[in-house]
């Protein structure tokens, strides 16, 4: 370890920690913590560390030089006060208590072994996180597989994008977020954002957008008057605002339009898809009178809307258009099916495989695309292969040096498998990766009391987390700034993450950890440690995949960047190959080299308004918080702009319910209920209320959400679900001054 006075390193170019726009950054070691010094020092007044590094923006293609507010104070997580620096074994007297590497990891394969004695390999199960490295993910997939051979892995990803990618494969053959660079935006005449606010969720994200709102073309299909609708205002686009869940009937009733008014591009259907005549038939019954009656958005207003889309299309003269989704339209129980609902709406306009337009979906955690594609995801291998293909078991299991006949096959997906644990047949011990998901599961509740029933419960974190804190072991893990890899961006490009300061206190690398487990386990199968080692092994398990990086290394990308450049888009298959930053313009990786448009219909929440829960409940982020929250609540500034929960509703709503603007009121559905104090608000519509989810405790709204499925995708829906609202008791309201909320 360097002294405290030794001189700083140099400024390391990396990536922010949060979402995944991965805006460029810069670390530079502060004079006097060029390494752990900084993390171990003592606490500053307050209960902070000194910060070991100073954050500053980088001009890289994401963010031109931005940051938001999350990425400028992303350093001061790595000082909290209660960073877990030790692992902690829970004692006899229920209590989590430090102890040492050795004996913290006796308990978890002593554990690992009674389960597997009594329950066999699946009754041991891995749940990883998006906002893993590409290595961490890999290796985690391969720990799973080859070391505790079960099938029961998957990742809070599954909450995340599992909807746009089932929807992209069936389409186009393979599932990229965004098929092209974000920068190509910028030209276009026009950009329509479904269940989507970059606004609050990626702000450097907006200035991609300028020229479609120069020139009129922002399109915000949302529920509530978001940050991101606001930019819409003054002539620069256009707010369109149906009622929850039925954003699919706005996208059938305008390719009903585009058909019946022949704006469709008939060249580009007949050289470039298949499935067009099925899908005519599909949304004949769509027309805008009938769809105004679902989805409460003018007729006329859908007319315009389609033509507006179609004017900007490149067979009708335009510039261009892009069609991009978000979780507003995604985490629904007919999720993918929406996502289709665009997908036929670019295709039947030639949006798709040309320069200039697109269909996209906007990532939402840091690694959210690379950590699917390299083994978290239940259903898949390295490459983003199927793990049920044969010459896909074969591949990696050459790459991993194990008869493939010992791979298991898929698991259950991360709502199943959180749900089956503990029961008679499922997994009764499991580690958690990256994830906090007594906050971020939908039904929390229900959640907590599966983790409560397991045998063991590992969880690897760096801070305190609510799920850590219900574990029996929690080991000390590295952060962002204090270790080496690569991630995976929305845009499919593949970036350096660099190594700024040392790990404080015993900390170490999940590379580290899973090697040291599959030693303890006795596993013969190698488990490299170093990142750029592993990375050249994903390499090579990924070879021939969708998502192939097998021409791609730290070196090269160390290389290329030269502390500043712009990484490589998968797939790059060779080490020549520069990258392949547009997608399908050559055609799509389909059998017959065409898109395939799907016929999809509307159904609706499934959890919809009654008599005892008449008014929809919706759930979203903020500008300041982040996921589930456990670092950004952690953080001074972000904490005091947000620091609790609440509940939007028009004052409509307000008065009809008896909530008085600032008063705590209180939101039930079928699974439970939540408490928060109201904000009104004309931003929402009057049947709709709107909660963060960043928090625990009593305002946690994940506790009510519904845990329903799409049935493709396996995505929970959380976004929509039928609630009824009223006041807090006075009573209840007291008590609640008075709770303790953890952090």
């Amino acid at each position: 370890m360097s002294s405290a006075t030794a001189a700083p390193a140099a400024p390391a170019a990396t990536h922010c920690p949060y979402c995944a726009l991965q805006c460029g950054m810069e670390l530079t070691p502060v004079e006097g913590s060029a390494s752990s010094a900084a993390a171990d020092a003592a606490p500053a007044p307050g209960g902070r560390a000194p910060l070991p590094v100073t954050v500053s923006p980088r001009d890289f293609p994401t963010n031109a030089g931005g940051l938001c507010q999350k990425g400028w104070t992303s350093a001061e997580v790595l000082t909290v006060a209660d960073r877990i620096t030790t692992p902690l074994v829970r004692d006899a007297g229920g209590e989590l208590v430090p102890a040492t590497w050795d004996e913290a990891l006796d308990v978890v394969v002593s554990g690992v072994r009674a389960v597997q004695a009594e329950h066999g390999e699946q009754g041991v199960a891995i749940f990883g996180g998006g906002g893993l490295t590409n290595e961490k993910a890999y290796t985690l997939g391969k720990f799973a597989r080859t070391v505790l051979r079960t099938p029961n892995i998957d990742y809070n990803g599954r909450f995340c994008m599992s909807s746009a990618a089932a929807a992209g494969n069936r389409a186009f053959g393979v599932d990229r977020g965004l098929p092209f660079p974000l920068t190509d935006l910028g030209g276009a005449d026009l950009v329509m954002l479904l269940g989507s606010n970059p606004a609050e969720t990626m702000p450097p994200f907006v200035q991609h957008l300028a020229g479609a709102r120069e020139r009129g073309g922002l399109v915000v299909v949302d529920p509530r008057r978001s940050a991101t609708a606001r930019l819409a205002e003054d002539g620069q686009g256009v707010h369109v605002q149906p009622v929850p869940g039925t954003d699919m009937v706005v996208l059938l009733a305008l390719l009903h339009v585009v058909i019946a008014e022949r704006l469709v591009d008939t060249a580009f259907l007949a050289e470039r898809t298949t499935g067009y005549d099925d899908v005519v038939r599909s949304v004949s019954a769509w027309w805008p009178e009938r769809a105004e009656t679902v989805c409460g958005v003018p007729a006329e207003e859908l007319r315009l809307l389609a033509r507006r889309v179609a004017a900007a299309s490149p067979a009708h003269g335009g510039r261009g258009a892009y069609l991009l989704t978000g979780r507003g339209v995604e985490q629904s129980a007919q999720g993918t099916a929406t996502v289709t609902a665009a997908v036929n709406l670019a295709l039947a306009l030639g949006l798709v495989g040309r320069p200039g337009s697109g269909y996209g979906c906007l990532t939402g955690q840091g690694n959210g695309q690379g950590g699917r594609e390299h083994g978290q995801k239940n259903d898949q291998l390295p490459g983003y292969r199927k793990i049920d293909d044969p010459s896909a078991r074969a591949h990696v299991a050459g790459v991993w040096g194990v008869d493939p006949d010992t791979l298991p096959g898929p698991g259950l997906p991360a709502v199943a498998l959180l749900g089956s644990l503990g029961t008679p047949g499922g997994p009764r011990a499991l580690f958690v990766h990256g994830s906090n998901v007594l906050v971020s599961a939908p039904d929390a509740d229900r959640v907590r009391e599966r983790l409560e029933s397991l045998d063991l419960l590992v969880v690897c974190d760096f801070v305190p987390s609510e799920t850590a804190l219900l574990a029996d072991v929690v080991l000390p893990v590295t952060q962002w700034a204090e270790e080496e890899g690569t991630m995976t961006s929305l845009e499919g490009r593949v970036i350096r993450r660099r190594r700024a300061t040392e790990a404080p206190g015993a900390a170490r690398s999940e590379l580290w950890l899973h090697a040291e487990l599959a030693r303890r386990l006795g596993s013969p199968v190698p488990f490299p440690t170093d990142p750029a080692e592993v990375f050249d092994e994903l390499a090579r398990a990924s070879r021939g995949g969708p998502a192939d990086y097998s021409g791609l290394s730290h070196a090269r990308l160390d290389a290329d960047e030269d502390a500043a450049g712009p990484g490589y888009f998968w797939p790059v298959p060779d080490g020549a190959h520069p990258g392949t930053p547009r997608l399908f313009l050559d055609g799509f990786p389909t059998p017959d080299g065409r898109a395939r448009m799907v016929p999809v219909d509307h159904s609706g929440p499934t959890d919809d308004v009654r008599g005892d829960a008449p008014t929809y409940l919706v759930t979203g982020r903020v500008l300041q918080h982040y996921q589930s929250g456990a670092q950004t609540r952690r953080v001074p500034a972000l904490d005091r702009l947000v620091p609790e929960p609440y509940v939007e509703m028009h004052p409509q709503l307000g008065l009809r319910t008896g909530v008085a603007d600032g008063a705590r009121v209180r939101v039930r559905s079928a699974r439970g209920e939540v408490e928060a104090v109201a904000r009104w608000t004309d931003a929402v519509r009057p049947e709709v209320v709107f909660m963060p989810f960043h928090w625990s405790g009593l305002g946690s709204v994940n506790r009510i959400t519904s845990d329903a499925v799409d049935p493709i995708s396996s995505m929970p829906e959380f976004k929509v679900c039928a609630v009824s609202v009223e006041p807090a008791a006075p009573a209840e309201q007291d008590a609640h001054d008075t709770q303790e909320v953890p952090a």
